[in-house]
C-alpha cells in the first residue's frame, strides 16, 4: 500500500460552471433575490430567528445537494450565533438531541416540502409545524423553503457559484 499527501498530489474537484446565470436573466436573479428578501422580512416579522432561518436553509441545501448553498448557510448559521456542533448536527437532525421539538418541525416540513414530489407535504406535517408556530409563522416558514429551493435548483443546475475553501 502506498501512502500519499492528497493534499500535495491533487486538486479540489471543481464541476465546470455551465451558465452565467446571473449574467445571462439579471432581471430573474434579481426577483428570485427579491423573493429571498420577503421571505426574511416575513421571517423576521413573525419573530422566527436568524439562527432557525439559517438551519432552514441550510437542510433544504443538503437535500438538495447545492454544494454553495450549503457553503454559505453554514457560515450565515454561525455568523447568526448558532453553536458549531447544532449546524453540523443538521444532516442528521432526526438523530439529534439538539434541537427542540419546534425546531424539529421547521425541519420535518422543510424536508417534506423539499422532497414535495415524494412526499406531498402530509397533513400530519403541516399540523405539527402548526402545533409549534401560528400560521403566519408556518407561512413564513414556507415561504423561505420556497425561496432557498429555487436558489438550490438554479445553483445545482448552472453552477454557477462555487464556495471558496478558507484554510
Amino acid at each position: 500500500m502506498i501512502m500519499t499527501d492528497i493534499a500535495s498530489t491533487t486538486r479540489p474537484f471543481a464541476p465546470a460552471r455551465r451558465l452565467d446565470f446571473d449574467g445571462l436573466v439579471p432581471a430573474f436573479s434579481r426577483a428570485v433575490s427579491a423573493l429571498d428578501d420577503a421571505a426574511v422580512a416575513e421571517l423576521d416579522r413573525t419573530g422566527i430567528d436568524a439562527g432557525l432561518r439559517e438551519l432552514v436553509r441550510l437542510r433544504a441545501s443538503q437535500l438538495n445537494g447545492c454544494s454553495y448553498c450549503v457553503d454559505t448557510h453554514t457560515r450565515a448559521a454561525h455568523d447568526a450565533g448558532e453553536p458549531l456542533q447544532r449546524i453540523a448536527a443538521v444532516a442528521v437532525w432526526a438523530e439529534s438531541n439538539f434541537f427542540t421539538v419546534a425546531e424539529r418541525a421547521a425541519f420535518t416540513l422543510t424536508d417534506a416540502v423539499t422532497r414535495l414530489s415524494e412526499t406531498h407535504v402530509p397533513d400530519e406535517v403541516v399540523a405539527e409545524a402548526r402545533a409549534q408556530y401560528s400560521d403566519e409563522q408556518v407561512a413564513a416558514l414556507l415561504s423561505l423553503i420556497v425561496s432557498i429551493n429555487a436558489w438550490n435548483e438554479i445553483g445545482v443546475t448552472a453552477r454557477c457559484w462555487r464556495p471558496r475553501l478558507e484554510r
